[in-house]
């Protein structure tokens, strides 16, 4: 994957249709959560900026002027949170028993999650709706399904304090529309474990020179990844091909320039060298825990400037509740008038009947298309 991406950097004038197109560029991992560092940035921003406008707007239609000394977060300071929960889900799987696949595709999708929503609007362990939810729960839970290894509900929740069926259930649709129904994710523990695989067969790379701990390593800084946004702006094979290189750059170098580019005027190693650069720095700097005071820092700062609309017994929660209610009893009211009127005007609700002149067409038009 890794090479034929390099293929097409080199040779930018090769038709197209004659370059073998890599199966990651044809998912939907690519097409829609796949960003640029400025984009990725400009996305988190103009989502809290956003946020903060509407919820600011809720503040002074409850009260006026109470907006005034509130400080809302910016949008690094979200991200904060996020990735402490992040954290939290490898230590879940790990009471469960859960496989790799599972735990990485539960950190994807809470990724995921918040490149459409707020944690303004759903906090990531106390998402404040009819009663408290999880939405990191709910993301775990979702996992363990789409990657075909199911967890009964009762068995899921019985084993997590204080947590019932609905806690994790009433936010399934939310968080799956979130991720526009995308389930499948393409991970770096795959493609490490592939690029593992090709080195016992590459002539050049003796035994002695690939012992066990080199992979043992790699696999740590992979997990790393799962701690910053590097899946949401590299390949999963850049992000495996920079954690092996971090573990043992000259086995990472041998496997790259194993590989064959058709006009490449330089070894595939030296093509994606500043790439490799780029995630190591990213995996080293960024691939660890958020500082837990600052983090608290920002949940504090959050309890006073959450959306008010989704905190229970508050004025705009109620305003909602009751908006919502009325328009509800307003659709229910129109079609039952639209029922009504259908019925007393002579015609049927459920369509008229047809006579025998259209039975005989249709029927006649049936066995033409036979």
């Amino acid at each position: 994957m890794a090479a034929d991406s390099a293929a097409k950097a080199a040779d930018p004038q090769t038709n197209s249709s004659t370059v073998k197109r890599p199966l990651y560029e044809g998912s939907t991992q690519y097409k829609s959560w796949r960003y640029s560092p400025e984009q990725l940035e400009q996305v988190r921003t103009s989502l809290n900026v956003a946020a903060v406008a509407v919820i600011r707007n809720t503040f002074e239609a409850d009260e006026p002027g109470s907006s005034e000394d509130v400080l809302f977060l910016n949008a690094n300071e979200e991200q904060l949170l996020v990735k402490l929960y992040i954290t939290k889900i490898p230590q879940l799987c790990g009471h469960f028993r859960f496989p790799e696949e599972v735990e990485a595709t539960a950190i994807s999708y809470l990724k995921r999650f918040y490149l459409k929503n707020t944690v303004m609007d759903w906090h990531p362990k106390n998402v404040m709706c009819v009663r408290v939810s999880h939405c990191w729960l709910t993301a775990l839970f979702l996992a363990t399904k789409t990657t075909n290894n199911p967890i009964s509900l009762e068995s899921y929740t019985s084993n997590i304090p204080k947590t019932s069926s609905s806690d994790v259930l009433d936010l399934e649709f939310l968080v799956s529309q979130s991720l526009n129904f995308e389930f499948a994710v393409w991970h770096a523990h795959r493609a490490l474990w592939g690029i593992w695989l090709d080195l016992q067969s590459l002539p050049d790379v003796p035994e002695d020179l690939r012992p066990q701990d080199v992979y043992d390593i790699a696999i740590k800084h992979v997990r790393a990844s799962r701690f910053t946004d590097a899946e949401l702006i590299y390949a999963p094979s850049q992000i495996a091909l920079a954690s092996l290189a971090l573990a043992s750059p000259v086995l990472a170098e041998r496997w790259a320039d194993s590989k064959p580019v058709a006009g490449a005027a330089q070894p595939l190693s030296a093509t994606l060298d500043p790439t490799l650069g780029s995630i190591k720095y990213v995996i080293t700097q960024m691939g660890h825990p958020p500082d837990v005071e600052a983090v608290r820092e920002v949940d504090r700062r959050l309890k006073l400037c959450k959306n008010p609309e989704k905190v229970p017994g508050s004025k705009a929660y109620l305003a909602r509740q009751a908006a919502e209610q009325r328009r509800a009893e307003e659709k229910r009211n129109k079609k039952a008038e639209d029922v009504r009127r259908a019925v007393t005007e002579g015609g049927n609700p459920f369509g008229s009947e047809l006579n025998e002149d259209e039975k005989a067409k249709q029927l006649a038009e049936l066995d033409d298309d036979d």
